[in-house]
């Protein structure tokens, strides 16, 4: 196992149990599996105390005093996922890790994603290491077995992984930094194709101190994360392979807690991807790895194991995990600089906000408008032109061919819409067809027309739009509707969510920068929560969450925390309910990450059965000209599959061709 660097301060869950007697716990042991059937709470009890080192000492001292092979009694006395876990437990890391790799490469097919993840999170002397326990347990060259099991350009990079020749941290050249950005530009987004190499020799061989400066400068020069470039220039598991690298570059920890997330999500679970991670990694850094976990996720590694597996195996990997982080709902104190750091990178991280629908090159209006004419005339509708027209051209292209419709046809093109398509379509075409605030206006009256209320999407426009949107929906609701905004919300909705809603609606969000000593004084401000106030405290937050800047209250976000070592959201959810916390939590989603809150809408309306199409409609409508391009990356980033696939899946026919074009592309 390898030891912390010299000072630095130990970061697994597993330590070495004191007062240790190898002899003694081979004893108790053998007496736990002698006799019918065998004492699994005892076993798991004694493995997951002891620390790897201590548990080559009881195999040793188990062959000494019963003659037998401890790993083999254990592998006869337990079966299923318990048996793997222990038994992963009582090798040494770098034999545990030959074993998951043999057992990747071997038999039909290869087990790819484990290939991955081992060879691109490992140090060069853990590599070193595995390369000769696999030489030792298997006779064979790890090198040659790879070759011999994978082709390609993922083939050429995990060789250079087995090298383990990453520079050392110390390695970093400014000038080369600029060099390194220069290639990777030109290798990816300035060429014809793709030049390969430079990805393989830049990212196998650099330092993670250089490449981290390289990643920050990438995104300066280019305006996109080298993320976005890996999957737009690459694919299948060569993608796959360098986006992990440069993930665990980025965060060793961060990176195998959304392994961990990703194994436990969903129906069934990865339980191969669960053992590995939590043997590996419970005397390296799985204190890291839960902290992470908790800030991201919003759950406690401990929890969601707790929720997604049963028996002596849940036992054993909650004693792996080490803690509880959700005990008190409370961050422990590294996990709210984890926090904080992460909100520090998105405020820097200036990230161009793209949408995937552009004004179309050599505009035609008097074309289109004709084209359009003629796909409607006559006996059926000719859907395919429709569709090409509309999703390819940006909103205001759409209002010129609409006026030039009038203006040669003396009629008026969205009735002709309405009478020629329908269903989710026509809903798709006719929104596309609205200036966006109209279009916003009439979601709004939608959801507070007839019987009951759509909370959630007067939740979704008013909680993210931005000053200027929000102004225009007022004027374009009091133009289209003979009434204001603000009178249609008091009269449909009540108490504290009528206030919060009616203050978004005003569109007097501050527009200045953060101010760090006022940040502290807000999250001062709605930190102090009296017992049984809960009045006061939503007042507070309103107050707050309703008028700062995005950039203040990112700021207040991380005083917050820094001060409470709780997440303001997890402070929402716990202190308050139904539509006020709901409101509340899109602003701070919305604050924390827009793209990200609107990737989860998405995800949401197409997940399980049934899909929920007018949430799908309206966030593809309304931000396919903003940040579509970025909600996209972000999906794919949390969700494992592209917005294309998962549109793909879920929807058919013309309605699906629209939707695929709006989304502009399979990432």
């Amino acid at each position: 196992m390898a030891k912390p660097a010299q000072g630095a301060k130990y970061r697994g869950s597993i330590h070495d149990f004191p007062d240790f007697d190898p002899g003694q716990d081979a004893e108790a042991l053998y007496t736990a599996m002698k006799g019918f059937g065998s004492d699994k709470e005892a076993i798991l009890e004694l493995i997951t105390s002891r620390s790897n080192r201590q548990r080559q000492e009881i195999c040793q001292s188990y062959k000494s005093l019963y003659g037998k092979d401890l790993i083999a009694d254990l592998k006869y006395e337990l079966t299923g996922k318990f048996e793997r876990l222990i038994v992963g437990l009582m090798r040494p890391l770098a034999y545990c890790d030959a074993k998951e790799i043999k057992d990747a490469i071997s038999g039909i097919g290869t087990d790819e994603k484990c290939l991955i993840e081992i060879l691109a999170s490992r140090t060069n002397e853990q590599i070193h290491q595995l390369v000769a326990a696999y030489k030792d347990a298997y006779e064979r060259d790890l090198e040659a077995d790879i070759i011999g099991d994978t082709s390609g350009h993922f083939q050429k990079m995990l060789v250079v992984l087995l090298q383990g020749t990453r520079e050392a941290d110390d390695v970093v050249s400014e000038d080369l930094v600029q060099q390194d950005v220069q290639d990777l530009y030109e290798a990816g987004e300035l060429k014809w194709g793709t030049d390969e190499a430079q990805f393989i020799y830049i990212l196998g061989n650099r330092s993670k101190q250089h490449l981290r400066l390289v990643f920050d400068e990438y995104l300066k020069t280019t305006g996109k994360p080298i993320e976005a470039s890996i999957r737009g220039e690459l694919s299948g598991d060569f993608e796959k392979l360098m986006l992990a690298v440069v993930k665990c570059i980025r965060s060793t920890p961060e990176y195998f807690a959304e392994r961990l997330f990703k194994a436990m999500k969903g129906l069934g679970t990865r339980d191969n991807t669960l053992i590995r991670i939590m043997v590996t990694r419970s005397e390296l850094d799985m204190l890291d790895i839960r902290e992470i976990f908790r800030t991201k996720y919003e759950k406690s590694l401990y929890s969601m194991i707790k929720n997604d597996t049963s028996g002596d195996y849940k036992k054993a990997l909650l004693k792996l995990c080490g803690g509880d982080d959700d005990a008190a709902g409370q961050f422990f104190p590294e996990a709210a600089q984890v926090a904080y750091q992460m909100w520090e990178l998105s405020a820097v991280a200036r990230v161009e906000l793209k949408g995937t629908v552009c004004p179309v090159d050599n505009f035609n209006p008097d074309a289109d408008a004709k084209a359009l004419r003629k796909a409607m005339k006559g006996l059926g509708t000719d859907e395919d032109t429709i569709i090409d027209i509309i999703t390819h051209r940006s909103n205001a292209q759409r209002q010129q061919i609409r006026q030039t419709f009038k203006s040669h046809f003396g009629r008026d093109l969205m009735a002709d819409l309405k009478s020629e398509i329908s269903g989710d379509l026509a809903r798709l075409i006719l929104g596309l067809m609205m200036p966006p605030a109209h279009y916003d206006a009439k979601q709004l009256k939608k959801a507070m027309e007839g019987a009951g209320t759509d909370e959630k999407a007067l939740i979704e426009i008013l909680a993210t739009r931005t000053n200027a949107e929000i102004r225009a929906i007022c004027e374009a609701y009091k133009e289209d509707y003979h009434k204001s905004l603000e009178d249609a919300l008091s009269s449909d909705t009540s108490g504290h969510f009528k206030r919060i809603l009616i203050s978004l609606a005003t569109g007097n969000r501050e527009e200045a920068g953060e101010d760090r000593d006022q940040a502290r004084e807000d999250a001062q401000e709605i930190a102090d929560r009296p017992s049984g106030d809960k009045t006061s405290l939503e007042t507070r937050f309103m107050t707050i969450l309703c008028t700062r800047s995005y950039p203040h209250l990112r700021r207040v976000f991380q005083e917050f925390v820094k001060m409470t070592n709780y997440d303001v959201e997890h402070i929402i959810k716990k202190e308050m309910s139904g539509d006020v916390r709901d409101v509340f939590v899109a602003i701070v989603q919305s604050v924390k990450n827009k793209p990200l809150f609107f990737a989860d809408k998405l995800y949401k309306s197409m997940k399980g059965a049934g899909t929920d199409e007018k949430t799908l409609t309206r966030i593809m409508i309304s931000r396919s000209e903003i940040d579509l391009l970025n909600i996209r990356r972000e999906f794919i980033e949390k969700y494992d599959k592209s917005l294309h696939q998962a549109i793909e899946g879920d929807t058919s026919g013309d309605f699906l061709k629209a939707l695929i074009a709006v989304c502009g592309g399979e990432d």
